[in-house]
């Protein structure tokens, strides 16, 4: 007999919501790990004794980690999707008749409480990490990728001289009303006005050449405000704290630097950090490096080896890591040679001989691009009838050596990175580090920043690498379990059948 169901709601009705979502569902799971009550004491002091009561400090960050869970970067798309999931509604603690927050109100709560209590949490879930022991702190992996900031390039302002900058402001004002697209620029004064030298902008106008020359076929160079950009030419008034940022073969975009550190074990983040994205990443080392320490030996972990790509790469950083008694493995840049080919060192006299046996003689200690060199010259006598002249220095009268000081750290470094050993720690750190971003960018809603600022792009960053290490704690708990399970049951087959052997004998004798 055919059946035909007709749907009329209820006046009255007994349901719960512990009764429907199953035992094993991953918020299930997460609402009975996941201690937050902590935040409590930490935000008491951001609110007022008397007015309306707020949101929930706990479901405030419950709901911002569901939305990187579900890869949800929206705030008005995490109340809709929250609102229709029974198992989200069960980890808030809502009923399915209550109503969720107000959109906005994760937008004003995020910008009212201040970055540190972000880092707070992260540091609490790799803690539980630590006690589950996932971290061995013994290895860990340092990466950095951009991250699209919530400002277009189609938004930037020229930076003027401070003497035209009134007359520059007043100009964009009137034409802004005459196109009714009037906005607030967000950037202090000192960002309005241009700080590059002279030489520093003839380099910006030769790139500028160049890339009219070689770019204009690549994908988004066609966008409005995508060529003949530079942070020192031009600023975002939309977020003045993104930066202009590019990777080859690709148009220019504003962006933010997401640095990350990877423990080896299994593939927990560590440490997390926004930086603008106009600067090396040999830049930032030391000040992740600083901080990781510190949360490391906060929870126990002896810290060893560091693994990281080129990028990274500097006289500066091998010496400042062997300071900090930590191993570095990382590629030198190209840039570095060692020496000119054909001359010899000699380390006790502190001078280069040249292939005509001529001494290029020390003279003084320079910094050439953020790096302390040392700088050799020969006498012009000496190069004036040399027969290999042409080929050695051109045109020039003298024999110029620039070299790093830091030539002995360069040189373990590259000693241990070319080893057996080295090789193997190349391919952990590529196993480890990489697709970690790549699960930030394309599955925990870290593929553009929602907020604007880098203090908002940092809490963003925090709760996204909180999200994910949750997901690797549960994970490796219900593994774990599962193996305890079956060495149990394997055990116990064991001790079955030695006892039914044991009987055997005894029914025998």
């Amino acid at each position: 007999m055919q059946g035909k169901k007709l749907y009329q709601e209820k006046l009255f009705s007994s349901f719960q919501l512990s009764h429907r979502v199953p035992e094993n569902n991953f918020y299930r799971r997460l609402k009975e790990v996941l201690d937050l009550s902590f935040l409590y004491q930490q935000t008491h002091v951001y609110y007022g004794k008397c007015g309306q009561k707020s949101i929930d400090p706990v479901v405030f960050y419950k709901l911002c980690l569901v939305g990187y869970l579900e890869n949800i970067i929206s705030d008005r798309k995490i109340i809709d999707h929250c609102s229709m999931r029974l198992d989200i509604l069960y980890f808030l603690g809502f009923d399915i008749d209550e109503e969720l927050p107000w959109h906005s109100t994760l937008s004003r709560t995020r910008q009212l409480f201040p970055e540190n209590l972000f880092e707070e949490v992260f540091t609490h879930v790799l803690s539980m990490c630590v006690e589950k022991g996932m971290v061995c702190g013994h290895t860990q992996a340092m990466d950095s990728a951009p991250i699209k900031a919530n400002a277009s390039m189609d938004s930037l302002e020229l930076k003027v001289p401070e003497e035209q900058l009134e007359a520059y402001l007043q100009k964009a004002r009137y034409q802004s009303r005459e196109d009714r697209k009037s906005k607030e620029n967000k950037a202090p004064k000192t960002q309005q006005i241009i700080t590059a030298s002279n030489q520093e902008l003839q380099q910006v106008k030769s790139r500028n050449r160049n890339w009219q020359k070689n770019q204009d076929q690549r994908p988004g160079a066609s966008n409005k405000g995508a060529k003949y950009t530079s942070n020192k030419t031009h600023y975002s008034p939309t977020d003045p704290d993104a930066r202009i940022s590019v990777k080859p073969g690709k148009a220019r975009k504003l962006n933010y630097l997401n640095n990350i550190s990877v423990d080896t074990s299994n593939h927990v983040i560590t440490d997390v950090k926004a930086y603008h994205a106009d600067k090396k990443d040999n830049q930032y080392l030391q000040d992740a490096t600083k901080r990781l320490q510190q949360r490391l030996k906060k929870q126990g972990l002896l810290w060893r080896n560091l693994l990281a790509d080129a990028g990274y790469s500097s006289g500066e950083n091998y010496a400042f890591l062997e300071k900090e008694n930590i191993i570095s493995y990382i590629p030198p840049h190209g840039t570095y040679k060692g020496g000119p080919a054909g001359f010899t060192f000699c380390k006790e006299e502190n001078y280069w001989l040249c292939p005509q046996g001529k001494k290029v003689t020390f003279r003084k200690q320079r910094m050439v691009k953020n790096s302390l060199q040392n700088h050799y010259l020969t006498k012009r006598s000496d190069c004036k009838n040399c027969p290999i002249k042409q080929k050695c220095i051109g045109k020039s009268f003298e024999k110029k050596i620039g070299i790093t000081v830091y030539v002995d750290e360069y040189e373990r470094n590259n000693k241990r990175v070319r080893s057996k050993y080295g090789r193997y720690m190349k391919g952990k750190r590529q196993s480890t580090v990489e697709p970690v971003f790549g699960t930030l960018t394309q599955f925990m809603g870290l593929r553009k920043i929602n907020t604007i600022g880098i203090t908002q792009a940092n809490k963003v960053m925090h709760m996204s690498a909180t999200a994910y290490n949750l997901k690797k704690l549960l994970k490796f708990v219900t593994k774990k379990t599962e193996i305890m399970v079956n060495e149990a049951i394997t055990c116990f087959s064991v001790v079955k059948n030695q006892f039914g052997s044991f009987m055997s004998f005894l029914s025998l004798q």
